[in-house]
């Protein structure tokens, strides 16, 4: 892990969001993982107006990943604990390869992510069993 050498300021006046991951996300890149040599990243994630949410079960392979909603909700599901709604100040830290999906979000949605490594890998994944599948299996 590379410690930053110096400090790394990203003025929202000055923003640029990008696509990335998902095509209805726009990503802003704070510079954490240029500063960090990649060990680290942290983007501000909107959505893109007009494109809802594509409700796919996927893995991320990481060290860390967490999730604050700055504002509008995004409503997630994970294999563990089934669907929640963020809302601005709510956070979500999900563990490396759990199930998981974006099953809806609002129009005005911000969210700041930030993961470790910067670069990682994300997989499809089969949809779990559903709760009442698992109580009765």
């Amino acid at each position: 892990m590379r410690a930053p050498t110096g400090t790394t300021v990203s003025k929202a006046s000055d923003a640029a969001y990008d696509s990335g991951l998902r095509g209805f996300f726009a990503y802003r890149d704070l510079g954490v993982r240029e500063a960090t040599g990649g060990s680290h990243a942290a983007h501000v994630i909107r959505a893109v107006p007009g494109e809802g949410a594509k409700p796919q079960w996927h893995t991320h392979d990481l060290a860390f990943q967490l999730v604050l909603v700055l504002r509008g909700w995004v409503r997630f599901e994970y294999e563990d604990i089934g669907e929640v709604l963020l809302e601005p100040g709510d956070s979500v830290l999900q563990p490396s390869g759990i199930r998981h999906r974006e099953v809806e979000h609002s129009e005005d949605l911000e969210m700041l992510e930030v993961t470790s490594p910067a670069a990682f890998h994300t997989a499809p994944a089969d949809p779990p069993p559903s709760r009442a599948e698992a109580a009765a299996g």
